[in-house]
């Protein structure tokens, strides 16, 4: 996956901004110095949504042939708009430390109970590999919870022997809770699985997991805030 940039030289910021390209900064303790470039709006945009924090990119232009991962991007407090990225310079042959999104796949027959509901516990899941092998997330099976007392845990989830997970392997994924009464009320569950259909046809695949709970992820704060401004570009973009 690859993505084209320009060095930005002395172009400030809120020049680069108008004219849709968006700041940027490579570093990595590899580097002499950090790398100071910038990218389009739109290409930058699909290969977040393909990518996420959890893939690498290649970053291309003239003798820039650097693989990165997606580190923090900062937004707009006001107009919510993406005004800056920062890259992490990685190696292939070099294992980094990373967050992969949990998303869920599959149905249980818990939820058809009126009462209950699976619950999302951990979002993302801290793991170390070499860049190349790193998984773009992990995908858990709610088929498999038959009662309300069942429990994924990360240690129930397959991974590659190329990936090691960093935490816990006892520590719950999803669980199944309570409904309040007033979820029970307002939140039919035929509803909010009608509601997922539009969100899962443009957005990134790490959002799903809070779209599916209805709050943000409590380790996706990042996500929180693209989430943002990526509905706001797609408003712009239509214009």
């Amino acid at each position: 996956m690859e993505l084209n940039v320009n060095t930005r030289d002395s172009q400030k910021a809120r020049q680069l901004l108008k004219q849709w390209l968006i700041p940027a900064i490579v570093y990595g303790k590899h580097l002499k110095d950090p790398l100071v470039i910038s990218c389009t709006k739109n290409d930058f945009l699909k290969r977040y949504k393909e990518a996420g924090y959890s893939t690498p990119i290649t970053l291309k232009w003239k003798d820039i042939d650097q693989m990165v991962l997606i580190q923090d991007m900062q937004v707009d407090p006001v107009t919510d708009r993406l005004t800056h990225v920062d890259f992490l310079a990685v190696r292939k042959d070099e294992k980094v430390k990373t967050k992969v999104p949990v998303l869920l796949t599959g149905e249980s027959s818990v939820e058809k109970l009126s009462e209950w509901k699976i619950q999302l516990i951990k979002s993302f899941i801290e793991v170390e590999a070499f860049p190349q092998d790193l998984p773009h997330n992990f995908m858990v099976d709610i088929s498999i919870i038959q009662t309300i007392n069942d429990t994924i845990f990360i240690k129930d989830i397959k991974v590659s022997d190329k990936v090691t997970i960093l935490e816990d392997s006892n520590q719950p994924v999803v669980t199944v809770v309570k409904l309040a009464e007033e979820e029970i009320e307002e939140v039919p569950v035929a509803a909010a699985a009608e509601w997922a259909v539009p969100w899962a046809e443009w957005a990134p695949a790490e959002w799903a997991v809070a779209w599916a709970e209805w709050v943000p992820a409590p380790e996706a704060s990042k996500e929180g805030e693209a989430k943002k401004w990526w509905e706001t570009s797609k408003k712009e973009d239509k214009k």
